[in-house]
């Protein structure tokens, strides 16, 4: 399994916790960066991750801002992805089981280390129902169209 991950500058701190989490549980990680603190502007950072699990099938993303929306809106602009800003282990399993996200948002100055665990648990366990939720996912993904 391969997740790609990116954030802004109100993200970093998390995303070195997020990056040993996932290796710890034989994730592989590709960090699209930032390398530092820097400030820099989140959707060049949630485009080039989004544009990476669009091209590599089977692969998902992971997005941290302050507040995970800003990252959410800008990588569900990336034509054929499904970003799901999440607050909790519910919200997060449902985005995998009834959506079919790919990629995962959340802010580092809304969610506490604890949860941000739960949270990728749950993303990275729950699979997609199928279904009536994956007719719904089609009509989403046609009004790209």
């Amino acid at each position: 399994m391969k997740y790609y991950i990116a954030t802004d500058h109100a993200g970093i701190e998390y995303k070195e916790f997020v990056k040993d989490y996932l290796k710890s549980k034989s994730v592989e990680v590709i960090d699209l960066g930032p390398m530092d603190s820097s400030r820099v502007d989140y959707p060049d950072y949630a485009k080039k991750c989004a544009e990476s699990v669009r091209e590599d099938t089977n692969s998902f993303g992971i997005l941290i801002c302050g507040t995970g929306i800003g990252m959410s809106i800008a990588a569900n602009k990336v034509k054929g992805v499904r970003a799901a800003l999440c607050h909790d282990a519910y919200t997060a399993s449902m985005a995998r089981a009834h959506n079919e996200a790919q990629i995962l948002c959340f802010g580092q100055r809304v969610v506490g280390l604890g949860t941000v665990e739960s949270i990728l648990d749950a993303f990275l366990n729950t699979k997609p129902e199928g279904n009536r939720h994956t007719i719904r996912v089609n009509k989403i993904m046609n009004i790209e169209e």
